[in-house]
């Protein structure tokens, strides 16, 4: 069966939308289109993925991870290398761009996703995906 449509992009209401892309653009790589004081600004990430971030006035940050109003509404699984290394090198790079731990307890190594809120409140993960 034929699809109906393709991807995009992924958009993240946010208060400061140049901010956010700037944030994801130190994250992912990418160049940001947009302007400061834009209330609509787009990454253009490594391999065709675009992440777009909307002004919300009055954006409130998902309760992750309780369900109910103000609940996460979407979060991004960001793979980082198969190695406990790997995630605690980009632990400490996503933690310097401005994220905030939300659950980095990884049970010494057996769990393969920490999470973390980027700086409008948004989770996402950073996960080590062994490919072998």
């Amino acid at each position: 069966m034929a699809p109906v449509a393709r991807m995009r992009s992924v958009v993240l209401d946010c208060p400061d939308p140049r901010q956010l892309a700037e944030f994801y653009a130190h994250l992912l790589g990418g160049t940001v289109e947009g302007d400061e004081g834009e209330d609509w600004v787009t990454l253009h990430a490594p391999g065709g993925l675009r992440l777009c971030f909307q002004e919300a006035p009055g954006h409130r940050p998902p309760d992750w991870p309780r369900a109910g109003a103000g609940s996460q509404q979407i979060h991004l699984d960001l793979d980082v290398g198969p190695a406990v290394q790997d995630i605690e090198r980009a632990q400490e790079r996503v933690l310097a761009l401005g994220a905030k731990p939300l659950d980095v307890d990884d049970d010494n190594g057996s769990r393969d996703f920490r999470v973390y809120a980027d700086p409008a409140g948004h989770p996402f993960c950073l996960c080590r995906i062994d490919e072998g």
